[in-house]
């Protein structure tokens, strides 16, 4: 049996993972080597939005895998055509660009936004504004955007003309906004940033600065799309739309892929040559996604996603008055952010450890978050015994208990 340890032997140190070793999953239920059963409420970090091995993502894997993996960008292939497709006929985009990861989606987004505008507004035009504590990636150029030094310190010296505000802040951001800029890249609720969602006029706000300036609004829906508000993309709950948007995560439910999606003025500036990826739009990874979304974008589970919020809410909010351990509980659907007291500050990952120790998997947001990002299809049943289980860990990290 392969041992924990190893990893620390063979894997680069970039990563802390827990002690234990999960070898199996269905649905929203995951078994480690030992054979403990846990309910999962992390969900591969908003990844696997329809549970581990869904049968009918399966058996599209399976059907893919027996015609044809890979073929390189010189060829076209029918699974990445077909996703287009729905994703253009499910949005405002009318063309798409496919990826490996979010990262690489948004790596695509922003060099696309410089293109265009020195090609329509000449080559002073490059700014880009995110905000602070965003999170866009880990490539130079996204995590240079990200609005988080933690994750720049050591890999300087970093790309130029790129701009940090305050999230929804718009005055702070009509105050800056110049014809230099040349794109707005912004979450529609910060994920690694604390599950802060922007608020309507923030948003409204930037788009009208961006058509005054002529920047590019970017949504980076790579945590908050397909499904995880309730919305297909959380853009759709709002009155606005980007110029360009970025999906990965739940895009292939654990599958790697991610796309970009924009008009086709704005595509254009993507000429020949000008971009690509040896394993973007990969027969395999776009069978797996066109299923996943056909699944997601269906009235019925997206209403079912609210359903579900609903009861994790209400449940965590009387957990807490119980309890006392949060400030606050935030939500958009099933993206959910649990902020902890200020006597329990820096104790985010003791509880996510105390939680795994009771059978239930979860994540943090930073120090003083607790997250929970869970399949967008859980069963009532597992809400219930994954929120009992956590219960207990609440409990012992108020007493100091070393959990069970």
């Amino acid at each position: 049996m392969i041992k924990r340890n190893t990893f620390n032997e063979v894997m680069v140190p970039n990563y802390a993972p827990s002690p234990i070793i999960p070898v199996r999953g269905a649905g929203s239920r995951v078994w480690d080597q030992s054979g403990k059963e846990y309910i999962d409420f992390a969900g591969g970090i908003a990844v696997n939005a329809l549970g581990h091995c869904h049968p009918e993502l399966v058996k599209v894997l399976q059907e893919q895998s027996q015609k044809l993996w890979h073929l390189s960008n010189v060829w076209t292939n029918e699974p990445a055509i077909r996703l287009a497709r729905q994703l253009c006929d499910a949005t405002f985009a009318e063309q798409v660009f496919f990826a490996n990861s979010g990262a690489e989606a948004n790596e695509a987004a922003l060099k696309l936004a410089r293109r265009y505008a020195k090609e329509h507004f000449g080559r002073e035009k490059t700014e880009i504004i995110a905000f602070n504590n965003s999170f866009h990636g880990r490539t130079l150029l996204t995590v240079s955007v990200g609005g988080q030094p933690k994750y720049t310190e050591g890999f300087e010296p970093l790309p130029e003309d790129i701009t940090h505000l305050p999230y929804n802040d718009l005055a702070a951001f009509e105050y800056h906004i110049s014809d230099h800029t040349c794109a707005v890249i912004v979450e529609p609720i910060q994920g690694e940033g604390g599950i802060i969602p922007a608020e309507a006029v923030f948003l409204e706000g930037l788009r009208a600065l961006c058509d005054k300036h002529n920047a590019l609004l970017i949504f980076d829906e790579i945590q908050t799309g397909m499904g995880r508000t309730g919305n297909l993309f959380a853009y759709q709950g709002y009155n606005v739309t980007p110029d360009i948007l970025t999906s990965a995560k739940a895009l292939g439910c654990g599958f790697p892929i991610g796309a970009m999606l924009t008009t086709k003025k704005i595509a254009a500036s993507f000429s020949f040559g000008s971009h690509g990826s040896t394993f973007g739009g990969n027969p395999l990874a776009c069978a797996v996604a066109s299923k996943a979304l056909e699944l997601i974008n269906d009235p019925t589970l997206l209403s079912g996603v609210n359903q579900r919020q609903r009861m994790f809410i209400n449940s965590l909010n009387i957990l807490n008055e119980k309890i006392g351990l949060f400030r606050d509980i935030r939500s958009e659907g099933l993206l959910i952010g649990c902020e902890l007291k200020e006597k329990w500050h820096g104790k985010a990952s003791e509880l996510k450890q105390l939680a795994e120790k009771q059978g239930v998997m979860v994540l943090t947001a930073g120090p003083n978050i607790l997250r929970l990002t869970p399949s967008l299809v859980i069963p009532p049943k597992d809400i219930n015994q994954g929120l009992k289980q956590l219960t207990e860990a609440m409990l012992a990290l108020k007493m100091g208990l070393p959990g069970t």
